[in-house]
């Protein structure tokens, strides 16, 4: 049997549990909330319309060409990436900023799976016979990319401090104020790059960042229930920081390409340079 001081310490505790959870998460109660919970690059696009775009997202008045984006599927950072952030893509969320900022009308290449399914149902309504005559299947009507993006994650791991403060301000001076030095911010950094498919030369390239704060220690301090309940804390940010980061990039890469002037080469490009070497 317990004794009294036995179950006020007991209930105290229990009480600075659920106190750091709403502090964490405003909520204890299981509630659903439709359009909540996204990331920087939120709302949809239409052809050269878009609804619910992010406000800071630049915009181009006119469109610059057909691009292909690189689905990072192949790249060394993707694996470690997708397994600690759970993070399972970029590049439809980079597909939905460009479209949104009418800077290039998107197309499928870039994306080996999407190319190869695309490429499958051509091929059936096309050659099996089955489909109604006038489908309007012929050869020649893929559009080509003029412009080919490349995301690459630099930095998305490196712990750059401690964010006690504001969660110690909540908390006040009670033991669970420790819960707040497990939590730390972490950094993403990207970057983009556009070349020219014709050319192959890199017309521009953009680099992006954001911070996040990363609960995923603090957590721990709560225990139990606690912990399930805020596990999501220790992932969730980092892979938002990224998204984040992206639009940040793209951003700056709209910018720049406003301002576009194409590189000039004494004697043209891809005839030795001006470098000379004796």
């Amino acid at each position: 049997m317990k004794c009294p001081q036995q179950k006020v310490a007991g209930a105290m505790r229990l009480s600075l549990m659920a106190l750091s959870a709403m502090a964490l998460t405003g909520c204890l109660a299981s509630t659903v909330t439709q359009g909540t919970g996204g990331t920087s690059i939120s709302g949809a696009a239409g052809g050269g319309t878009s609804a619910g775009a992010n406000s800071t997202l630049e915009r181009c008045d006119q469109t610059l060409g057909t691009l292909a984006v690189d689905d990072g599927s192949g790249a060394a950072w993707y694996t470690d990436f997708n397994s600690r952030t759970k993070v399972t893509t970029i590049e439809p969320l980079l597909r939905l900023a460009v479209q949104q900022s009418n800077c290039f009308v998107i197309t499928s290449i870039g994306n080996s799976r999407t190319e190869s399914r695309l490429s499958a149902i051509t091929d059936k309504q096309r050659n099996s016979g089955e489909f109604r005559a006038g489908s309007n299947q012929q050869k020649g009507q893929r559009v080509a990319a003029d412009y080919y993006m490349e995301p690459a994650i630099i930095i998305d791991e490196s712990t750059v401090g401690k964010v006690a403060g504001g969660i110690a301000g909540i908390l006040g001076g009670s033991a669970l104020a420790g819960l707040a030095g497990g939590a730390t911010s972490k950094e993403s950094v990207v970057t983009l790059s556009l070349y020219d498919i014709r050319s192959s030369v890199q017309i521009s390239a953009a680099e992006g960042s954001s911070s996040s704060r990363d609960y995923g220690a603090a957590v721990g301090l709560l225990g139990g229930g606690g912990a399930v309940g805020l596990g999501g804390f220790s992932r969730t940010p980092e892979g938002k920081a990224t998204v984040a980061a992206f639009l940040d990039a793209y951003n700056g890469m709209v910018v720049s390409l406003k301002n576009y002037q194409a590189q000039e080469v004494e004697g043209g490009l891809g005839t030795g340079g001006t470098l000379k070497v004796n």
